[in-house]
């Protein structure tokens, strides 16, 4: 498709050329550079070390050594307000979506930004990070946030009724909300497997935040009026972010 692109713009020029001759050797000159920097550009080679180092200087130069009393007062501990669930999906950091600076967010990141049911065993790394931060950091709000084309979620819509599986873990991980799963497939069946998937991106913070309230602590955070569960969802295909309340009360959309 690229190529397709480049290939139309040399024979437009080409053409340009061939219309307007006083134009021919400036425009050459121009398409051999242009021909040159995007060859050179495809022979440097990813350096992922090179990318950290330059990563770090950028943020210690600019946030870092221009933020000193925010870093001071972090150096000696944190009081995040909230503990979000998020999925590992590139396109979807919550900092950088919500504007999250350090210390105001403990983040929880996963396949499908899922929240599995109490359970000491099975799942107790998430257990864990929910009874710190409820218990310990205090935080006031759980923000679980699903987003659009999320791979975790078409996994998911895509295990056949069997349950075969085709992975180590993956499947495994995502029938933590099968029963959104369930709940899409039965009442949109007329819908198209990608607006089943959608709603179920959806469907499935849902039953997160229902397996939220399997965690004792989280259950009497909630009874004192101490926590507050929000659902979320972040469209980065149109711009959106729409939040709702435990009681699937929308109180707040933002699109641009």
């Amino acid at each position: 498709m690229a190529n397709d692109s480049f290939d139309d713009a040399i024979a437009q020029l080409t053409k340009l050329i061939s219309e307007k001759g006083h134009l021919g050797d400036a425009a050459a000159a121009k398409i051999k550079q242009i021909t040159s920097d995007l060859a050179s550009a495809g022979s440097d080679p990813f350096d992922p070390v090179q990318k950290i180092k330059t990563g770090f200087a950028h943020f210690k130069t600019e946030k870092y050594l221009k933020n000193p009393d925010l870093y001071g007062e972090l150096a000696k501990g944190q009081s995040p307000k909230f503990l979000v669930f998020a999925c590992s999906d590139s396109r979807v950091c919550p900092s950088h979506i919500l504007n999250f600076q350090p210390g105001e967010a403990f983040v929880v990141r996963n396949i499908a930004n899922m929240v599995p049911p109490f359970d000491q065993t099975k799942y107790s790394g998430v257990g864990a990070a929910i009874e710190y931060a409820v218990l310990h950091l205090k935080v006031e709000n759980i923000v679980v946030i699903g987003h659009s084309c999320c791979g975790g979620i078409k996994g998911l819509m895509s295990i056949p009724d069997d349950g075969t599986t085709a992975s180590e873990f993956i499947e495994n991980w995502v029938q933590i909300c099968a029963p959104a799963k369930n709940k899409i497939k039965s009442q949109c069946s007329d819908l198209s497997f990608t607006e089943q998937c959608t709603n179920c991106e959806k469907e499935a913070v849902n039953v997160s935040l229902g397996n939220l309230l399997t965690y004792p602590f989280v259950r009497e955070s909630l009874l004192n009026k101490t926590l507050t569960l929000k659902g979320s969802h972040y469209d980065f295909v149109n711009g959106t972010f729409e939040l709702w309340d435990l009681d699937f009360k929308i109180s707040g959309s933002v699109s641009v």
